[in-house]
């Protein structure tokens, strides 16, 4: 997915120089780092990362491995000994479908397909249903019309927005997402635009440190878009290829969030022309159907370009990517199976569907 970042000559920003470039104007009494923050962020990054391709599938498979359960184990299950495919258990097959969260109209349509083809006696045999199923869910998560990689600008840094609701794993995604980028070359700025918590800022300089990137940041409690005006400032004579600003949690409900939203939106178009080049909503995956009004109700309010589904791999509810893809015009850019630096994932429909239907060792 970041194929398009190529190998500079000069030297990324990796060294302690970067740790002396974040900005700092911030109040006396500002909250200070908490150790319970130090230590996340540092369990985080003391596990080895796997590079090889099998080894990554294999940790895929494996990080899905409750939502292959609760779909294509419970299938299994359902299929062992039957000889024909009647009512009964297409009856249990949706049931097991909605459970699963691939939600209603995704599960009608793969049933219903089904239905069709048992009546005109295409289909009969039930382990052959289950390749269909396989087939009609790859189908599903290839259906977005729009393409999942990120695509920068020709000139000027590329500037990605990350949005979504308290408590889905928007700073750590952002930290994982800044050092894909790094391992591709780039120099990364974060931006601190969350500024009603001031845990949130800590834990994003946390990042920054840890990863070797500045971060641009200001008191508890400013303006979100004095602090995006002050960084693309900061950004403009410093050689940036990569901006990432974070933004506070909200309730995708709330409207005058939303419109705070929308007021970063025009002071990066008036900075830098066309930015946000990017917009991702992260979502928590173990919310289920919930992640579909949330990802509808923010696209309404500024437009999302991508989608990153966090925990996944804690979650018997993976199947909702099936229903996002089915439902949404939006990409899914990147999924989160897991706490080490590497599993914010690029997201494959192919590898998906295959680590899902993976037999189970």
């Amino acid at each position: 997915m970041l194929g398009w970042f190529k190998k500079k000559n000069k030297k990324t920003v990796q060294d302690e120089s970067a740790h002396e470039q974040v900005i700092q104007n911030e109040s006396d009494d500002q909250v200070k780092i908490t150790d319970e923050i130090v230590k996340v962020v540092e369990e985080k990054r003391q596990v080895p990362v796997e590079t090889n391709n099998a080894g990554l599938f294999s940790r895929l498979k494996d990080r899905l491995s409750q939502t292959r359960d609760s779909i294509v184990s419970r299938v299994d299950t359902l299929f062992l000994g039957k000889k024909v495919i009647d009512a009964d258990l297409l009856d249990e097959l949706e049931e097991i479908l909605i459970t699963a969260d691939l939600g209603i109209g995704t599960t009608q349509d793969l049933v219903e397909s089904a239905r069709e083809q048992v009546a005109r006696n295409e289909l009969c045999d039930p382990q052959a249903l289950k390749g269909i199923l396989k087939e009609k869910i790859s189908g599903f998560l290839h259906s977005s019309d729009q393409q999942t990689e990120l695509v920068r600008p020709e000139e000027g840094p590329f500037v990605i927005i990350v949005v979504g609701v308290n408590g889905v794993g928007k700073t750590t995604t952002i930290g994982k997402l800044a050092h894909k980028f790094l391992n591709s070359g780039q120099n990364v700025l974060l931006v601190a635009a969350d500024t009603f918590r001031a845990a949130a800022v800590e834990q994003l300089k946390i990042w920054g440190e840890r990863i070797g990137v500045p971060v641009v940041s200001q008191h508890a409690g400013a303006d979100p878009s004095a602090v995006v005006f002050d960084a693309f400032d900061y950004a403009e004579n410093k050689d940036i290829d990569v901006i990432i600003v974070d933004t506070a949690g909200r309730l995708h409900t709330k409207v005058n969030l939303m419109e705070e939203l929308k007021k970063i939106k025009r002071v990066m178009g008036k900075k830098i022309p066309d930015a946000p080049h990017e917009i991702l909503l992260v979502i928590d995956a173990t919310t289920g159907q919930n992640a579909i009004s949330q990802a509808k109700l923010f696209n309404e309010a500024v437009d999302i370009t991508g989608l990153v589904l966090t925990k996944l791999d804690g979650t018997a509810k993976g199947g909702i990517v099936v229903n996002i893809c089915r439902d949404l015009t939006i990409p899914i850019r990147f999924i989160g199976i897991g706490e080490q630096m590497d599993d914010l994932r690029d997201f494959d429909a192919d590898e998906f569907v295959e680590a899902l239907f993976a037999e189970s060792v």
